[in-house]
């Protein structure tokens, strides 16, 4: 009786023995788990506080890429202005140049036709000495050929308006010297000195009618007035290009 009994409280113990150490392993498993829990656990952690700062970045790179496209499409919108300013700007300056280089011919034009006009300021010069005579009193004065005699000799006195013989031969002189340069015209004055127009201007009307009647001048090309001399007095005919047709070209000109 006595060895069954030691039988069973060895078995007891040995029972006891294995159950204490599964225990062991088992609080020894459930510590190491623990600790695994606890590892995953800071992971996951981390992994969150990791995931917010890439969301955080990604909104800020979101932001940022918002920002960039709206700047580029100011930026596009800006070179498209610029490109119309500059499309505008370029076509102002082809117009200027155009108008520049009108202007220029224009200014050309105008030269060319006072270049001319001098040239025939020079050959009816030449033409007044030629066909007047020596004792003709010839001058220059703002383009003009000027031709001048006394009174006496053209109507017979001071106070007189018809030409005497000799006063249309000195016509006929002036008349073929306007046939010989018909691109020219002819201003006759009356001067005075003593304040009245009245008979100078008589005295060129007789002048400018011979022109016109007897030697076929154009009227037109003929103008007859009578002004103050201050201290001169007679006839003075002024042979000049003709400034009707010279206006008439620089407003051609300035038209076209």
């Amino acid at each position: 009786m006595k060895y069954p009994i030691l039988t069973f409280g060895l078995i007891l113990f040995a029972s006891l023995s294995m159950q204490a150490q599964r225990k062991s392993d088992l609080l020894e498993e459930i510590a190491q788990l623990k600790m695994q829990l606890d590892s995953v656990n800071a992971e996951v952690f981390d992994a969150r506080k990791n995931e917010k700062v890439a969301v955080t970045k990604a909104e800020s790179y979101g932001t940022q890429v918002t920002e960039l496209q709206s700047a580029n499409n100011t930026l596009m919108k800006n070179l498209n202005n610029f490109a119309e300013v500059s499309n505008k700007n370029s076509s102002m300056v082809s117009t200027a140049m155009a108008n520049l280089a009108n202007k220029e011919d224009q200014l050309k034009a105008i030269k060319g036709a006072i270049a001319t006009n001098d040239s025939i300021t020079i050959a009816v010069l030449t033409n007044v000495k030629q066909t007047m005579g020596e004792n003709a009193k010839i001058g220059v004065s703002e383009g003009a050929v000027v031709v001048s005699s006394d009174l006496s000799s053209l109507y017979g006195s001071d106070t007189g308006t018809t030409l005497t013989p000799e006063a249309e031969a000195w016509t006929e002189k002036i008349a073929n010297i306007l046939n010989a340069n018909p691109s020219t015209a002819i201003t006759i004055e009356g001067l005075s000195m003593t304040g009245d127009l009245e008979t100078p201007a008589k005295q060129a009307m007789a002048i400018a009618t011979v022109l016109q009647n007897k030697f076929t001048i154009a009227p037109e090309r003929i103008a007859a007035l009578g002004r103050d001399g201050n201290l001169k007095e007679g006839i003075q005919v002024n042979i000049h290009p003709d400034f009707n047709k010279f206006y008439l070209m620089v407003r051609e000109q300035m038209k076209n």
